[in-house]
């Protein structure tokens, strides 16, 4: 059965301003857009009577799914202590069956609000793969690796072979950060990507102190580490934060593999600081939003990342200019599947995957928008609550309340007993 969305609003971040029309969906993609395709007896239809925006599919590039059973733990305290106090004893904790129900209350929150794919990094990926396919979500997974425990390149290399070919999933590989992996094995793992042909995703930078630490540790600059590590020749870099860059050294940062995933959220509520993200901007490095995990941010809103980049950004630089809306969604969109290693993600095209969210428009903060100021309307005034629907390869995972593959209700319970016992 193909799928006719029409009567809709829809733009992308590479359309110069929304468009009025028809969509029609067969199978995984997109086949046709037009002002008012036929309709035939082989399509469900969709009529939004220009009631409902249609955009691509947001993209959570850095979150910790499974820390939705963490949140609210540690709260307002400073990075290093919050991770070595708080966290890390209550992960300790943490089984199998927890990091299922754990990141399946995650895509709960994330799939209601528009999120088609998340970058995970975390422990027992192969139960985040799992869930994300239940969901019908797509993913990158990471097994987050600290120190030089062997047993770690055997789980990476297991979570590569068991994912293989599997269309809604892809493998990227984790070291933590340069703080809790030492240099050789960092070098060891970028060999190890580049020889598999698969990303790497890790944190960066997200804290003053870490410059002084490579300095220290190794004699190195940020830019020496990214070098020397390999970083910069592995087919992705997902670099997780990346706010204390110099200005002089983001113009190495612009390479093809360098994807750095903008926090502005946790940051902010971290104490962590203000990335530069005009530098980086400015310079042809490829950003996309993440929000962290729940435990640090707290929420898994997408959109809400959105308008705090543009907004922050604005207030930090003194420059109304800065930040555009488009160039927000587009880090929402399009960078963040290409973080993740997705192809043909992220853009309202004919022949690309049908990852999109579906947005209601007859509620008050919409009223005065048109087809040129709707990207403006959907930042600014726009919110996840206004999601209506969220399509992962032309399915409908979230529809108007109701999730095609889980009960909410259970899946709410289940993380709650998992909660509970980790808390105890």
């Amino acid at each position: 059965m193909r799928t006719l969305l029409r009567r809709v609003y829809y733009v992308d971040a590479f359309m110069e301003e929304a468009k009025r029309g028809d969509i029609l969906i067969d199978g995984d993609s997109i086949v046709e857009i037009g002002e008012e395709i036929p309709i035939s007896e082989d399509m469900e239809v969709l009529d939004c009577k220009f009631k409902k925006a249609v955009i691509p599919g947001l993209v959570n590039a850095h979150t910790h799914a499974a820390m939705t059973l963490l949140r609210g733990l540690g709260e307002e305290r400073p990075l290093k202590e919050w991770l070595e106090e708080k966290i890390w004893p209550v992960e300790a904790k943490l089984t199998p069956e927890d990091i299922y129900w754990g990141t399946s209350l995650a895509l709960l929150e994330m799939t209601s609000m528009g999120v088609t794919a998340f970058a995970d990094m975390y422990f027992e990926m192969e139960e985040v793969g799992s869930a994300a396919q239940q969901f019908g979500a797509r993913c990158a997974l990471a097994k987050g690796i600290i120190g030089t425990d062997e047993s770690n390149v055997e789980k990476t290399l297991s979570l590569i072979d068991h994912f293989k070919g599997q269309e809604l999933v892809n493998v990227q590989i984790g070291p933590h950060a340069p703080y809790t992996v030492p240099a050789e094995m960092y070098k060891r793992l970028c060999d190890l990507a580049l020889d598999k042909g698969v990303g790497v995703h890790t944190h960066f930078m997200e804290a003053p102190w870490e410059r002084g630490f490579l300095m220290e540790k190794y004699g190195m600059t940020p830019v020496d580490f990214l070098e020397n590590s390999g970083l910069l020749s592995v087919p992705v870099a997902l670099l997780a934060h990346c706010v204390w860059m110099e200005e002089e050294e983001i113009e190495k940062m612009s390479c093809p593999s360098v994807q750095v995933a903008h926090n502005p959220s946790s940051n902010l509520k971290l104490g962590s600081g203000i990335a530069p993200l005009r530098g980086y901007l400015d310079r042809g490095v490829t950003v996309s939003l993440g929000t962290d995990g729940a435990a640090s941010n707290n929420r898994l809103d997408v959109w809400e990342e959105m308008r705090l980049a543009a907004l922050l950004h604005k207030g930090k630089e003194l420059d109304p200019t800065c930040c555009k809306a488009k160039e927000v969604l587009k880090m929402a969109t399009f960078n963040g599947a290409r973080a993740l290693g997705f192809d043909k993600v992220g853009r309202i095209e004919r022949s690309w995957k049908a990852d999109l969210a579906m947005i209601d428009l007859d509620k008050p903060h919409y009223v005065g928008f048109d087809c040129a100021n709707l990207v403006h309307y959907l930042v600014y005034a726009g919110s996840s609550a206004d999601v209506v629907g969220t399509m992962v390869n032309g399915v409908w995972v979230y529809y108007h309340g109701n999730y095609k593959y889980k009960e909410a209700e259970f899946v709410r319970e289940r993380a709650q007993k998992s909660r509970e016992r980790i808390c105890s």
